[in-house]
């Protein structure tokens, strides 16, 4: 599939800063639907779309609605990557065949085919009672280069083996659905993510001369342990050069941000990565002095 950006050499990706209704999966997805029509409108290659965008980041109904993947919720997903023609990564909620629920990611192609899933596996304490911890990294090549999927907190400096083990897995793009809240009196001007998020995805766009994309949701959190605070956007694209675009800061600013965004270039593999760290100054683990 050639790619639809306006800049050669270049992909274009949407950004969907969706807002997302705590227990409201059919609603949630009619408007999935509208963002995914949008940036296909707007010659889109790739739209990515929030973390749990059907039930909510920790939304009780999860625990006992959630649905399998394949099911009625990925496949709506499908159905509108196929109609519009485009790659569509989103957030779901999955229960596996065994009964366990996981906060998953999936990455579909413009057939409506996944061809990829992701379970987060760098779960906040809070919501453990929710999700089991995923166990998998898997990266897929694709026309618009070699992708891999994480979620959210696996981009948390903590986090960051997660982003370090894709990138040397290949990936080009890291493509990460997010759900950030802050308490509800933060505001613009208070802003906190700059430290929280984008210090970790500069530190992987600039060591690996990778794009790392993160777009989350917007709206006030109704139930579950984070009642009452706030997703509040910020979505961000961030390559080796610094940030590429970014989404407003705010809980009403539900909005399709589209960035043109040029693929990397990844010739190192192996130990030649291990090279361009430590050419860029990287430090590695090292054992404590003796006593």
């Amino acid at each position: 599939m050639p790619s639809n950006s306006a800049h050669p050499g270049s992909i274009r990706i949407g950004m969907g800063q969706l807002l997302v209704e705590g227990g409201e999966p059919l609603r949630n997805l009619d408007r999935a639907a509208r963002m995914i029509e949008e940036a296909a409108e707007q010659g889109c290659d790739l739209v990515l779309l929030p973390e749990t965008l059907d039930f909510a980041w920790t939304h009780p109904s999860a625990l006992t609605e959630a649905q399998p993947i394949p099911g009625p919720y990925s496949d709506r997903l499908c159905q509108e990557a196929a109609r519009h023609g485009l790659y569509v990564c989103a957030g779901l909620t999955e229960r596996a065949a065994d009964g366990r629920i996981y906060n998953a990611a999936v990455l579909i192609n413009p057939d409506g085919r996944i061809l990829l899933k992701y379970h987060k596996i760098n779960l906040l304490t809070v919501e453990q009672p929710f999700y089991e911890v995923g166990t998998t990294l898997n990266v897929i090549d694709t026309p618009l280069g070699r992708l891999g999927l994480n979620i959210c907190a696996d981009n948390y400096i903590d986090g960051l083996p997660i982003g370090h083990t894709l990138a040397r897995m290949g990936a080009e793009i890291i493509l990460s659905p997010s759900s950030w809240t802050v308490d509800y009196s933060i505001t613009e001007e208070d802003d906190p993510y700059r430290e929280k998020w984008i210090k970790p995805y500069q530190i992987l766009a600039s060591y690996y001369n990778v794009v790392v994309v993160g777009t989350t949701s917007v709206g006030y959190i109704v139930g579950g342990p984070y009642e009452g605070k706030k997703s509040i956007g910020c979505s961000l694209a961030v390559d080796a050069s610094g940030i590429r675009a970014q989404g407003k800061f705010n809980e009403f600013a539900g909005e399709l941000i589209v960035a043109d965004l040029p693929r990397p270039h990844r010739p190192e593999r192996g130990t030649a990565i291990t090279s361009r760290l430590q050419r860029l100054g990287y430090r590695f683990d090292e054992l404590p002095n003796p006593a």
